[in-house]
């Protein structure tokens, strides 16, 4: 009986003890004797790619600013990187003891690659401009509130069609011409693209052609086609029938509605990655030429109106410097707010002390995480 009221006294004083620490780190907390953790820098990187997924490498600089190592905290470390608003990665760590001072934490995310379709149609509407957000957070069971403690921002641009545009005149030989006519069997004497409206399947390029007839009879463009190739990935082809008849001596304009199919471009985007992020767009033409003094069509390729455009982004700021933590060129900034959550996501440890997000990233996922609530521990304190 003794000792069962031994055994219960000490549990009694254990709780007191515990009670007592708690409401002290509270009260030194309200005071500013503890100084709340924050994230001081992150630095994603791009890792292994495959056809399905893509591997973001992320590193969080988090700081304890006390004398002490956190212990009884179990802080939660939270982070998300967004393009135009559609996540490509998410991350979530709990129950890390924070060391005084700098601590660099490794995080690896699997982005699914179906995520690039609709980033890209995201891209093209905002004129060729993608914003990069980078939001982490630190939290506390000790301290409750939720808050961003740094952001980086930044904007990725191109121009893939821009120099399409062109009043250039150029000639367009035949392999073969007809009996009848002569090269150059065409002139081209202006070129012009521009987006038009994107969905869901498709990219469309509205091209417009003003072709010349130096010939001294009177023919039909009956059929003017392309493909579109990115690192000679196939993300386009097709064909206009609109007929343009066009008397000798004189112009007509050729229209005709190119689209990149959206659902090719997760196959682009691995091997943009694994170009150092650069992308060689290649646009080809053909035209067919029909005639009644003309025995068969003529098919002629306008190779002298091959496009091809470079295209390289640095999507988080860092592709040219050293890939250890702290590597990142972007400036941080500290944006806290008043507890938006953040994403759960519990990734595991590696044995290499990475910690994985095993699920790749999607919309649906990233959205999950975002309203996931903190758990309790077994100590009673939430996270």
């Amino acid at each position: 009986m003794a000792s069962g009221i031994l055994a219960f006294g000490k549990l009694k004083i254990a709780a007191v003890v515990l009670g007592v620490v708690v409401a002290s780190l509270v009260g030194a907390v309200a005071l500013g004797a503890v100084g709340a953790p924050s994230v001081e820098d992150v630095d994603n990187r791009f890792g292994d790619v495959t056809e399905e997924t893509t591997i973001i490498h992320t590193d969080l600089v988090v700081n304890n600013p006390n004398p002490i190592d956190i212990q009884l905290g179990n802080t939660t470390i939270n982070y998300t990187v967004r393009m135009n608003d559609v996540p490509i990665a998410a991350g979530n760590r709990t129950g890390l003891d924070l060391q005084q001072g700098n601590s660099t934490l490794a995080f690896r995310t699997a982005m699914d690659n179906e995520q690039i379709p609709p980033w890209w149609r995201t891209h093209i509407e905002n004129g060729e401009r993608t914003a990069v957000n980078i939001n982490a957070t630190v939290q506390t069971s000790i301290l409750g509130e939720r808050q961003f403690d740094i952001t980086q921002k930044r904007e990725v641009e191109t121009d893939l069609i821009g120099q399409f545009n062109s009043e250039e005149t150029r000639p367009v030989n035949a392999d073969d011409p007809p009996p009848v006519m002569s090269n150059p069997v065409l002139y081209v004497n202006r070129t012009s693209a521009e987006w038009g409206t994107v969905t869901r399947e498709e990219t469309p390029i509205d091209m417009a052609f003003q072709l010349y007839n130096p010939q001294t009879l009177p023919y039909t463009i009956s059929e003017l086609g392309y493909e579109i190739t990115m690192n000679g990935v196939l993300v386009g082809e097709g064909q206009t029938e609109d007929i343009a008849a066009i008397p000798p001596g004189a112009t007509e304009t050729v229209r005709t509605d190119a689209a990149i199919i959206n659902g090719n471009l997760d196959e682009w985007w691995v091997t943009h990655l694994q170009n150092d992020q650069r992308t060689q767009l290649r646009i080809e033409f053909y035209a067919v030429i029909s005639g009644e003094e003309l025995v068969s069509d003529v098919r002629v390729p306008l190779d002298e109106l091959t496009y091809e455009e470079t295209i390289e982004t640095d999507i988080f700021g860092n592709k040219n410097a050293s890939t250890a933590p702290n590597g990142s060129q972007s400036t941080p900034t500290p944006t806290p707010t008043d507890g938006t959550p953040t994403p759960a996501t519990t990734p595991t440890e590696t044995d290499d002390g990475v910690f994985e997000t095993p699920t790749p990233v999607t919309e649906e996922t990233a959205t999950e995480s975002e309203t996931a609530t903190p758990t309790e521990t077994d100590d009673g304190i939430g996270i």
